[in-house]
């Protein structure tokens, strides 16, 4: 039930952050400049947002790969080894985002 719940409210985050992405990255009002870009990514309000947003991108990419792994009967016995896998390449995948977005 935990990633049910993990899942549908990473879903409500990504609705948000998708439009939001969407409305100041690729539709933005006025004319894009790379100086428009690199201040964007300059704030440190940008940085959250796009930090908030890699979380729930792989909060909801990762749970629904394991529930669709688990689901299929043979990999069920090595649920609690696929669930640690899933945490680890997800803190480890988070954290090299996190560098990322820190570095501009």
């Amino acid at each position: 039930m935990r990633i049910f719940l993990m899942q549908r409210w990473s879903a409500v985050a990504l609705l948000f952050f998708l439009t939001l992405h969407m409305v100041v990255v690729h539709y933005p009002p006025g004319h894009i400049t790379v100086d428009r870009v690199l201040e964007r990514l300059d704030d440190p309000l940008w940085k959250a947002i796009d930090i908030a947003f890699l979380a729930a991108v792989l909060t909801h990419a990762l749970a629904g790969a394991y529930v669709v792994i688990t689901d299929v009967q043979r990999f069920n016995v090595y649920r609690r080894a696929l669930a640690w896998v899933t945490v680890i390449g997800g803190a480890l995948l988070f954290v090299y985002g996190v560098q990322t977005i820190l570095a501009f």
